[in-house]
């Protein structure tokens, strides 16, 4: 990241850039700013942007020979090309290993094989940057600038309580940090009390107290947040799959914590963010049981099967499969 920083400030740029990993928000931050070091704005001669799965890579290739018009740069940004994890195209792989000067190329993927001979390519020749969901301290100083250049403050608690409720994704806590400057037009700080009237509990973090009221034997709470679902128009199946993955997720935790792995490691091994798994996922793996956890995940399977097969209707299957687990 710091080399794309240092690339933008000082005017001199690769001609290969890949930007891959799970944090959405910050490869289209990084996109955008090279986009505009690169290129005008209104330069759309010498911009082409390509996107999905059915891009023409023969046509992105003739594209990268041709040079700019009237201008120093061609930008060609490709997104989502599903490039660096299916077999490669030996026409791509020459151009990246002989790219024209003038050309640049930005490559924005979620994932990508580092095996491949793309991936290998563009690191010998160009530039990757892991886009990965970022830990707590770094989301809190991010919170606290984007809060800083609205002249507003946050108390520590609704700061805790903001990332509670929001998770690690970046782009829903900034569209929550948005909702609660405008919310505090006239007033600079932002409290605990503000961000609970204010801020949006996302679905996953409702399946995770929704099992936390199952391992405490709350049916009633467990219950009030399937309906609180229910209301806001999700599909029994999403949440039933839900429920059953965060149960694989506690059955993994727990008995990789029982064989003895480190949390980094448990974290790498689930994809889990390391400051949810030791904050959320491994107190609440130690409410239960490994039998229990296994359990759950027999019952997520049998709710599914009733579903299927048209023995029960969905609403009614997931409903019971929370008073059961829930059940004293």
């Amino acid at each position: 990241m710091k080399r794309i920083v240092q690339d933008i400030k000082n005017g001199t740029f690769g001609n290969i850039y890949l930007l891959y990993g799970e944090e959405a928000y910050l490869r289209r931050q990084y996109r955008d700013n090279l986009k505009k070091a690169l290129v005008p704005e209104d330069d759309t001669m010498n911009c082409s942007v390509y996107s999905g799965k059915d891009i023409n890579v023969n046509e992105v290739i003739d594209l990268a020979g041709t040079m700019p018009f009237f201008a120093e740069r061609r930008v060609i940004i490709v997104e989502n090309s599903g490039f660096f994890k299916s077999a490669v195209n030996e026409r791509l792989l020459e151009l990246i290993k002989q790219m024209p000067e003038t050309t640049y190329f930005l490559f924005v993927e979620e994932e990508v094989d580092k095996r491949g001979k793309l991936y290998k390519a563009v690191t010998a020749n160009g530039y990757a940057a892991l886009c990965e969901v970022q830990d707590e301290a770094t989301l809190k100083k991010w919170i606290m600038s984007l809060l800083k250049k609205e002249n507003k403050m946050i108390t520590a608690d609704a700061l805790n309580l903001l990332l509670d409720k929001t998770g690690a994704n970046m782009e829903t806590i900034r569209r929550e940090v948005e909702k609660l400057v405008c919310y505090k037009y006239y007033d600079e700080g932002i409290t605990a009390q503000d961000v609970e009237a204010l801020c949006t509990v996302q679905i996953q973090n409702r399946i995770f107290e929704m099992v936390e009221a199952v391992a405490a034997k709350n049916q009633k709470a467990a219950l009030a947040l399937y309906y609180d679902l229910l209301a806001l128009k999700e599909a029994p199946m999403k949440i039933l799959a839900l429920i059953a993955r965060q149960f694989n997720m506690l059955f993994q935790v727990k008995e990789m914590k029982k064989i003895g792995y480190p949390e980094n490691e448990i974290a790498q091994q689930t994809g889990l963010n390391a400051y949810f798994l030791k904050k959320k996922y491994i107190p609440q793996a130690a409410q239960f049981k490994l039998h229990q956890l296994e359990a759950a995940l027999r019952e997520c399977v049998a709710a599914e099967e009733r579903v299927k097969t048209g023995k029960m209707p969905d609403i009614l299957s997931v409903e019971l499969i929370i008073v059961g687990l829930s059940a004293k």
